[in-house]
């Protein structure tokens, strides 16, 4: 285990050093194409993305991703060093992307590394991708469709070894009231203004239904309005903004709906491909993750989790509070505990784990025909 350790320390300071904020991750995508080509594995590679397959891949085996980002923020104010300059000290790695997501990066490849060449009952597939942290187009989107079909992920993020078996989804909705302009000192036309009211009140009251297990309820907040040109003149357009956080009790059409019917103002979604995931509650996983002492929550961050549509958990070392911070920092223990419950957690688990128990298996549906 020391010598994943020392590998793994050795990697993340490299990774530090070269700055990756997001759309500018070339450069780290070529140190880890250079670092993994020799150690001996075939690298594909995808703008800034690349995914790493087993020497044995069986296509007649399910696929379980191990996925991680290496885009990072740009540096918050405060930092009391060089951002990409990697410190050792106090048991801890400093250093940009140290914590988010770097140190769940490195335990995820010296994992893959340590597995690839085992006889697993399913495939193990690496994949390092770009703009995870502003959910580029050109991230994890860009590689689904590249990398064969998939049976189960587990994506990479400072979640303090604990199991993220749901996440909220995103939509942000521009809002459009339509009213009639009019001079403001006579009784003429309709604000717009004053028509959007009643919509911003019920985004603000309304309560949906059904209430997500681990996520809990939907959360809607208007948080931007634009209305108005001159202080004499009947606004005739209002816009308005909605950031809906979704969960994985309704889906992002069925929020929609919802909303159409409660308002009367124009609703047009920015996207609608940022969506909630979770486990089924009778999903397999969850019991597995119980018996190996492995804590399961709902998370309210998004991830590359979103833009999947198998099932996944999240989980990685280092703590989601460092992350996007000053100083950020993962302990090298961290790092030591992540790599050898990972081993553990994949080296121990079955077919029946990452296959939910009704509506077939993925590698059925894919491939269409019988696993």
């Amino acid at each position: 285990m020391s010598g994943l350790k020392e590998e793994a320390i050795y990697l993340l300071k490299n990774l530090i050093k070269v700055p990756s904020i997001s759309k500018k991750e070339e450069n780290t995508a070529d140190l880890l194409t250079h670092y993994i080509t020799n150690s001996g594995f075939t690298v594909s590679r995808h703008l800034n993305n690349i995914w790493v397959y087993p020497p044995g891949y069986d296509v007649s085996k399910p696929s379980v991703l191990l996925n991680s980002h290496h885009d990072t923020v740009p540096p918050a104010k405060g930092y009391s060093h060089d951002p990409f300059l990697p410190i050792e000290k106090d048991g801890k790695i400093f250093g940009l992307g140290s914590n988010d997501a770097g140190g769940a990066l490195v335990s995820y490849w010296l994992t893959f590394k340590e597995l690839a060449k085992k006889n697993l009952p399913f495939n193990l597939i690496f994949a390092a991708t770009a703009e995870e942290e502003i959910s580029g187009q050109h991230g994890m989107a860009s590689i689904l469709d590249k990398m064969g079909p998939l049976a189960f992920a587990l994506i990479g993020e400072p979640t303090g070894m604990n199991a993220a078996v749901a996440e909220k989804g995103l939509m942000v909705l521009d809002c459009y009231s339509a009213g009639i302009a009019g001079h403001a000192a006579r009784n003429e036309g309709v604000n717009a203004i004053y028509k959007a009211l009643p919509d911003i009140h019920w985004f603000s009251s309304f309560q949906f239904p059904k209430v997500s297990h681990y996520l809990g309820p939907i959360k809607m907040s208007v948080t931007m309005l634009d209305a108005g040109k001159k202080h004499n003149v009947v606004p005739e357009e209002c816009h308005f903004v909605v950031d809906v956080r979704s969960t994985d009790a309704y889906t992002h059409d069925e929020v929609l709906d919802i909303i159409s019917l409660h308002t009367s103002c124009k609703v047009k979604p920015r996207s609608t491909r940022l969506k909630p995931s979770g486990l089924e509650h009778n999903h397999p996983m969850l019991g597995y993750l119980k018996a190996s002492g492995v804590e399961t929550y709902g998370s309210p961050t998004l991830s590359d989790q979103a833009l999947l549509s198998v099932p996944s958990i999240k989980i990685g070392p280092g703590e989601s509070s460092r992350s996007h911070t000053p100083d950020e920092f993962i302990k090298i223990a961290e790092i030591e505990a992540g790599i050898s419950k990972l081993l553990s957690i994949l080296e121990n688990m079955s077919i029946s784990e990452i296959t939910p128990k009704k509506g077939g298996h993925p590698y059925e549906q894919a491939m269409g025909r019988p696993f």
